[in-house]
């Protein structure tokens, strides 16, 4: 049975997240999410004493470790490739979903709370904040001045975040396909030591 707790747990984190990524926080339950991950009901109470709020804090934490060691892999590279894994992670996300999920941070961040726990959004504003901090390091470290470095990689993470939103409302990647080269255009012009 100890074998297989931290499995249950962290199938439940996900499937969390996977639930919230599709249809919000606030229209995701605890016994659906018991559901989803084919565990008790019981069990989830017991991996969650803090309930509904717990959950959704962990499953915002999963996503932005996902997220965020994708794109520190890929900024090893530079911030172009970094910034090109960022935008094809959320394609395959919408595209493999068929447009019926997006980000389960960004649903965390603009739902109201049900309740006086702020946790949840927290986590979420730490997300953004950590993703932020990834693309402005490696910004940085390719010659973009700091202000333009925390700027572009604060348009980044909102310009995708809003994309992926879009590409979901359109059932199409237009969106995130067109910004990313107005953005690649930016990163180039930050990053680019002789520009005027």
């Amino acid at each position: 049975m100890a074998k297989t707790s931290p499995q249950m747990r962290d199938r439940m984190v996900a499937g969390a997240a996977d639930m919230i990524r599709r249809r919000g926080l606030n229209a995701t339950s605890v016994r659906e999410l018991a559901k989803h991950a084919e565990a008790p009901l019981g069990s989830t109470y017991h991996y969650f004493p803090g309930g509904k709020s717990q959950l959704a804090v962990e499953a915002v934490r999963f996503a932005d470790a996902l997220a965020a060691r994708k794109l520190a892999e890929e900024l090893q590279a530079g911030p172009l490739p970094g910034l090109r894994a960022f935008v094809d992670m959320w394609r395959k996300v919408v595209i493999d979903s068929d447009f019926r999920a997006g980000c389960p941070v960004l649903a965390v961040s603009v739902e109201d709370s049900t309740d006086a726990d702020d946790a949840p959004r927290e986590a979420a504003a730490a997300a953004f904040r950590n993703w932020t901090a990834l693309l402005a390091d490696s910004l940085r470290a390719h010659g973009a001045s700091e202000d333009d470095a925390e700027q572009t990689a604060t348009l980044i993470v909102a310009a995708i975040e809003g994309t992926v939103a879009m590409c979901r409302a359109e059932r199409s990647t237009r969106p995130l396909d067109q910004t990313v080269e107005k953005l690649e255009f930016l990163v180039r012009a930050v990053t680019d030591p002789g520009r005027g």
